[in-house]
């Protein structure tokens, strides 16, 4: 596992996976559970920067099918710089599947100039508070890209639905925690929360068979 100074650890390898989940497993018995039954979480990491961003926003409030083919179309069209989507007119936009609302948010993102270098450097509470400075980026969003861009550790996303649910079955909750009280929840999850968010996405596939993330 790396550590960066600053930041903190970093989730680089698979052998990180399993050395968090190993380590939840110790310290709560239903992740022993959810490890056993699911295995530990796959790494996941993807390449950070403003594509992966934006892929993000698309892929917010739609299934995982729909945003894979709404990124992909875009990805087709050259859709996927800041440059692009500045110079893009409303058709060109709308072609792939993004609604009037994703068109704001894309051209907001493309007009922010954020310093993608600089976000690699900074601590996951000033990553996630100067993503949602722009339009269309909550923390749902912010928490994602540092988890699976940056390969941040002990970052968590309690607004996912999918986090909620498993949450619920793996626990044996009588109703899906809301945020705020999935977030309580994680805070005895540091310093591997993102891990936990992995097996609990690994533990809803294994439950439903159906993906949780894009």
């Amino acid at each position: 596992m790396c550590n960066v100074a600053g930041v903190g650890r970093l989730m680089d390898s698979e052998e990180t996976m399993a050395e968090g989940a190993e380590w939840l497993a110790r310290q709560e018995p239903r992740f022993a559970h959810a490890l056993k039954l699911a295995g530990p979480p796959p790494l996941r990491r993807r390449p950070d920067g403003f594509a992966h961003l934006l892929s993000a926003i698309v892929s917010q409030q739609v299934s995982t099918h729909a945003a894979r083919a709404i990124w992909g179309r875009m990805e087709t069209a050259g859709l996927t710089t800041p440059e692009a989507v500045l110079a893009a007119d409303d058709p060109t936009l709308r072609a792939p599947g993004l609604s009037q609302q994703k068109m704001r948010y894309a051209r907001a993102l493309a007009a922010a100039g954020i310093d993608f270098d600089a976000l690699r450097e900074m601590p996951d509470a000033q990553v996630v508070e100067t993503l949602v400075t722009v339009p269309g980026i909550g923390r749902w969003t912010a928490e994602i890209y540092a988890m699976f861009s940056l390969g941040r550790a002990d970052v968590f996303a309690p607004a996912d639905l999918a986090l909620q649910e498993s949450a619920r079955r793996l626990f044996v909750l009588d109703a899906r925690p809301r945020e705020a009280a999935l977030r309580r929840m994680a805070e005895a999850w540091s310093p591997w929360r993102s891990v936990a968010a992995g097996m609990l996405w690994a533990y809803y596939r294994v439950e439903t068979d159906r993906d949780g993330i894009v």
